[in-house]
């Protein structure tokens, strides 16, 4: 039981998860899903994935063959349904004799469930058990249930029950007062010796458990190592001494999250080398052919193939899952409580659907190679791993390799030794030909000539790069370039400022986080004022970004950035690589962005301003696809990434830094893909609505939107929450250039160019007052 399940079998595969918007709605995807009685997928969401907006939310869930069963997270009751009935059957699968009884636990096994029971959300979590049957009708073509007496056990009935698994046959629960027990046909397959009765209190205790088909492991408390049984023929058994905070199951083979470091291990009739290398995740989920789980950096889901079949058929939907389990529980020691601003989206701010409930997540102890612990797990937030490029103390010396201080000076001794005697010679050698260099005009030209090549000295060298102060503009200016306000720094094309690590310290008061003004994948962005009063943004880099590029890429990103000159672009003005960091310096963006606007509770913008805004990020983005060879894709056209200058105009932002690898192929889709995101911007921008909200019916901008302008009644989609202008066909004209950029086929899509001239001819035509 968990935030993630998988289904059993072959034919019918497919995992669900509980969202992590705070209304704890179930999401599925996979093989054979049946979408016809739920809201479609979002625009982002592959076709295989649904949100399933007719099931209650959801508490926990857990996968059996074909059904999936679930504990409703407002009245603890037991709901059971299957995603991929042909006739878009989600009626509850649970017998009417236990409907109406609450759970605080639920297993699904192949083709029964069993519950223990008692209130999900008490404080004694532990009851009795009810166990009924999932069958198939007469005509295999859909699902239902029946009392079972199959796993009726009187020895069982009668004990109380902490949390409870089921595989193929069999269920086994952990007892309230010790010990591990397991009934059904199959049980004793297992070969548990220490199956016991109520009276025992010796064996060992288990926190987690999870069941295969025939086999079964569970989680020590004491020791919070993997016991296992019901392994035959495995190619691999459990890592020995590794210390475990969550499993999950296939069909023969089991993979856990480590406590350390929370990376994943497989073991099993399991090939190691499809177990992922990435570190990081707060639960998985596996099937007979995939494993899906829920990274602990974003909350995204990540899944991996267990074979070397294709896991495409597994690709999951874009949507956050919750990381755990809500709870009413304090949470204990070796855990923190989730919080949700960790996640920087604008409109979460809890992930269960009651303010009083809470995730508890277990800390991590370690990082992974390449990182060091920079600070420990606390209450609120889990352990905190930094790069070891950023190693600058002796807390991080011996974990990253780095030469302690006496060593330190030795080395720099015999550096020192051999830059003396190397240097000395190059200095003579130097004087000599700077002394030839000097003398050289004279016997050619005369001393005249002297003067003019000191002229040409003065002259700026063209790339951006290494330049410590901004000097004068080049004879020929970037005729798109504009002069940012008085209040920003000074720039000029093909030049970058080189601030030093201290002053950006200083000018954004250490990073700290009451100067933060957003944060993103690249990392986080700063208000800083700097020593001369200027005003500036600073992009701060973290550690993945750091990771996964390296100097001479974020050299060659600086030089396409440093030529990037635009009035509706937000221009870069320097930056700074000391220490491993890496920042970049922005003009700094008084009046927010646009999703502050129209979504964020700002200031709502008037029709005339709202016009101008369209016609100008269109300029920027044709600015970007038109003055460069090759074009320069932004891959993230949304609100959030228009920036309001002081003058209220419009600027782009955030295209991120390019890397040559991007460079490779610059085809119509991939022009295409900002020219539908842009269509996106211009609906949110006329109806006021999000891209993508749960609370509307249905939820995409472009499912609800299109269709009206397609129809003729796009005055339908005006927002009805500023005043309507005397003149309404500018906006109409605005619905229109919108549809036409948010086309399914590439081909039928204007062209950024396109829709800036149809915009910029709306703003001249029907200027709104």
């Amino acid at each position: 039981m968990g935030p993630i399940s998988a289904s059993f079998g072959e034919d019918d595969c497919f995992f669900c998860a509980i969202d992590a918007s705070g209304k704890q709605e179930v999401i599925c995807w996979g093989k054979n899903l049946n979408t016809s009685s739920s809201a479609p997928p979002s625009s982002s969401s592959p076709p295989s994935s649904t949100v399933f907006n007719n099931i209650p939310p959801m508490a926990a869930l857990s996968g059996g063959e074909g059904f999936l069963c679930g504990i409703l997270a407002n009245a603890s009751q037991a709901y059971c349904w299957t995603p991929i009935d042909p006739d878009g059957n989600t009626t509850d699968l649970v017998p009417p004799v236990f409907s109406t009884i609450a759970y605080s636990h639920i297993a699904a096994g192949k083709s029964h469930v069993c519950a223990v029971r008692g209130s999900y959300y008490s404080d004694h979590d532990s009851g009795t058990v009810d166990c009924w049957d999932i069958i198939k009708t007469p005509n295999n073509k859909s699902l239902t249930s029946r009392q079972t007496a199959m796993f009726h056990d009187q020895s069982v009935t009668n004990l109380v029950l902490k949390n409870i698994v089921s595989g193929e046959g069999f269920s086994c629960g952990s007892i309230r007062e010790g010990g591990l027990i397991c009934w059904g046909p199959h049980s004793n397959s297992l070969g548990i010796s220490e199956t016991m009765s109520s009276s025992s209190q010796t064996s060992t205790n288990y926190m987690v458990l999870a069941s295969g088909r025939t086999s079964l492991c569970g989680i020590s408390e004491l020791s919070r190592e993997v016991t296992c049984w019901g392994m035959k023929n495995w190619s691999t058994v459990p890592p020995n001494g590794t210390r475990f905070v969550y499993l999950s199951s296939g069909s023969e083979h089991f993979c856990g999250i480590r406590e350390d470091n929370h990376e994943i291990e497989c073991w099993g009739s399991f090939n190691s080398s499809y177990t992922p290398k990435r570190s990081g995740f707060k639960a998985i989920a596996s099937s007979d052919f995939a494993t899906c789980g829920i990274r602990e950096e974003d909350l995204v889901l990540d899944c991996w193939a267990n074979s070397n079949a294709s896991s495409s058929t597994y690709d999951p939907p874009l949507e956050l899952c919750s990381p755990g389990l809500c709870s009413s529980n304090s949470c204990g020691f070796g855990e923190f409580s989730f919080n949700a601003s960790v996640l920087s989206e604008p409109d979460l701010t809890n992930l269960c659907v009651r303010k009083d409930l809470r995730i508890c997540s277990p800390c991590g102890t370690n990082c992974s190679e390449g990182f060091f612990l920079s600070s420990p797990c606390t209450g609120n937030g889990d352990r905190v791993c930094t790069p070891c490029s950023l190693c600058q103390n002796s807390s991080c010396w011996d974990t990253c390799g780095v030469k302690s201080p006496p060593e330190m000076r030795r080395l720099w001794r015999h550096l020192r030794r051999v830059t003396i005697i190397v240097g000395s010679s190059a200095a003579v050698l130097l004087f000599i030909l700077l002394g030839a260099w000097c003398l050289l005009p004279w016997f050619l030209v005369g001393g005249n000539s002297r003067q003019d090549e000191e002229g040409k000295a003065k002259r700026q060298f063209k790339s951006c790069i290494g330049k410590p102060e901004l000097e004068a503009l080049e004879e020929n200016p970037d005729p798109h370039f504009h002069s940012p306000q008085s209040n920003a720094a000074p720039t000029c094309p093909g030049v970058a400022q080189v601030f030093r690590l201290s002053e950006l310290k200083d000018a954004t008061n250490g990073f700290k986080e009451f100067n933060e003004l957003g944060r993103g994948s690249y990392g986080f962005v700063y208000k800083a004022a700097l020593a001369d009063g200027r005003q500036v943004a600073v992009k701060r880099a973290n550690a993945a970004t750091i990771i996964h590029s390296n100097s001479r890429d974020f050299e060659m990103e600086l030089e396409i950035l440093c030529k990037i000159r635009h009035c509706n672009i937000v221009n870069l003005l320097g930056y700074c690589s000391e220490m491993g960091e890496r920042l970049l310096v922005y003009e700094y963006m008084p009046h927010g962005t646009l999703y502050d606007h129209l979504h964020g509770g700002l200031s709502p913008l008037n029709w005339s301003l709202r016009l101008k805004i369209s016609m100008q990020a269109a300029k920027g983005l044709e600015y970007l696809h038109k003055e460069f060879t090759p074009p320069i894709v932004h891959r993230d056209v949304k609100t959030s990434n228009i920036l309001l200058d002081s003058e209220w105009g419009a600027r782009i932002a955030d295209f991120g830094l390019i890397t040559p690898s991007d460079h490779k192929d610059f085809s119509g889709g991939d022009l295409g893909s900002d020219v539908y995101n842009f269509g996106i911007v211009l609906l949110e921008i006329l109806s006021g609505r999000k891209a993508h909200d749960r609370d509307y019916n249905p939820p995409s901008i472009i499912e609800w939107a299109v269709p009206l302008i397609k129809q003729g009644k796009a005055a339908a989609i005006i927002d009805q929450f500023i005043a309507l202008p005397r003149n309404v066909e500018p906006l109409l004209k605005l619905a229109k250039v919108a549809e036409l950029a948010v086309r399914v086929n590439p081909t039928k899509r204007l062209s950024i160019s396109e829709i800036a001239s149809s915009l910029e001819q709306i703003v001249k035509d029907g200027l709104i007052l």
